[in-house]
């Protein structure tokens, strides 16, 4: 496996230098403290926003959140957890969003997730914000497991929003881990997750930075084929 001084040196060499690649990979990211103040509610809206822009065009999504906001009764997890069918068949035909079904009883399913886990851990951003970065493959197998249409890129781009320092498996991105040797190809699997995981926990005590800007060195090291 290459070492994470190979690939900053290869990124730093396509973005200018050092000084511009560290500009580039200052990421506003949240410390614990901060992650467990966000209200269960924002997370729901924001795991329904990236629910909804996979495989959508995501600036339609974005002018029309206003009006999501108000569907989903700006996201109150136990509202949106007790939706009835009755809900459901009045959202569809709601013009204020994008009117598909399956996306919108994810939703329901989502705050009953987050109800849930908040109800375990004392709040889901607490639980988030806990997590250790160590096993933030770990973090992303619950959300799949326990969440609706949350496999994928979806959690990851999600949680980065949220700021949750954690890595993006973006075409550029799992190029690179490919080029150091990391995986053969997407990690779908379990144990190409591990690969990954393991890959960026070395990175982390070699660097001393977090997954967020590894990740984001990774993807500007390198232009996907």
């Amino acid at each position: 496996m290459k070492s994470f001084a190979e690939i900053y040196d290869r990124a730093a060499k396509r973005k200018g230098g050092e000084k511009e690649l560290e500009k580039m990979i200052q990421l506003d990211m949240k410390t614990p403290a901060e992650l467990e103040k966000i209200p269960d509610d924002r997370f729901l809206a924001e795991i329904t926003r990236g629910v909804f822009n996979a495989g959508f065009v995501w600036k339609i999504i974005e002018h029309k959140w206003d009006g999501f906001e108000s569907g989903f009764w700006k996201f109150n997890i136990m509202r949106c957890a007790y939706m009835s069918e009755e809900d459901i068949d009045r959202l569809c035909s709601d013009e204020r969003i994008v009117r598909n079904r399956q996306k919108i009883t994810t939703v329901r399913d989502n705050a009953a997730m987050i109800f849930e886990l908040s109800s375990k851990y004392g709040s889901f951003g607490k639980m988030v914000g806990d997590w250790p970065d160590a096993d933030y493959i770990g973090l992303l197998a619950l959300l799949k497991k326990r969440g609706s249409r949350l496999g994928g890129l979806t959690p990851q781009y999600v949680l980065r929003r949220l700021g949750k320092s954690g890595f993006v498996l973006s075409r550029d991105g799992t190029a690179a881990l490919i080029d150091a040797g990391v995986i053969d190809k997407f990690p779908t699997g379990k144990a190409a997750m591990q690969n990954v995981q393991q890959a960026y926990n070395q990175w982390m005590q070699e660097s001393g930075l977090g997954l967020a800007q590894i990740s984001r060195v990774l993807s500007l090291s390198i232009d996907s084929v």
